[in-house]
């Protein structure tokens, strides 16, 4: 898997150069919390294409669009105003875009992808919260979607194992599944 240490790289610096010129200009933080919702199911779609994966491709359309989807419907269905007065705050959409990249990029092609991918996410929510468009609840609901919707479509693309998580009414837990 060569696009693994590539994606890392890449990954690593957008996010090491976004985090440097948010320290000197606070003011652009929310800009690129905004690049990055989109630079990752981006990057998790080119990989796809990197793999020569169709499968990939066709669990990246369904678990993206079902995170946008559950996003936007309940967006227009909460009603919870923003910190900054604003409408539509429930949940962070660019929190549920970036997620559902960072965690089909960690879902199909490995923690060696997915860790600095998820770092990424983290800062797209930390920036909503930052630039007063969300609260904690908002944006933790946009990477519960974005998360779930892409562990529900998405399979690992080579391996043996998977671990997935699982709740019902009485448990909670992470069910550790192998192929032979």
């Amino acid at each position: 898997m060569k696009a693994a240490p590539t994606a890392c790289r890449v990954l690593l610096v957008v996010l090491l150069l976004t985090v440097a010129a948010s320290v000197s200009a606070e003011d652009d933080l929310e800009i690129y919390g905004d690049m990055l919702q989109i630079v990752l199911p981006s990057l998790a779609y080119g990989m796809t294409h990197y793999h020569k994966d169709p499968d990939g491709r066709s669990q990246f359309y369904r678990s993206f669009l079902s995170t946008l989807g559950t996003t936007y419907a309940l967006k227009y269905t909460v009603p919870k105003d923003r910190p900054n007065g604003g409408d539509h705050a429930f949940p962070s959409g660019h929190t549920s875009a970036a997620f559902s990249g960072a965690s089909f990029i960690q879902r199909r092609y490995g923690w060696q992808a997915g860790a600095p991918a998820y770092l990424a996410a983290a800062f797209v929510g930390w920036s909503r919260i930052e630039s007063d468009n969300h609260d904690a609840v908002d944006v933790a609901a946009g990477a519960a979607i974005g998360t779930t919707c892409t562990y529900f479509f998405t399979k690992p693309y080579l391996d043996k194992m998977a671990v997935m998580p699982f709740v019902d009414r009485d448990n909670l837990g992470l069910s550790l599944i192998f192929e032979w």
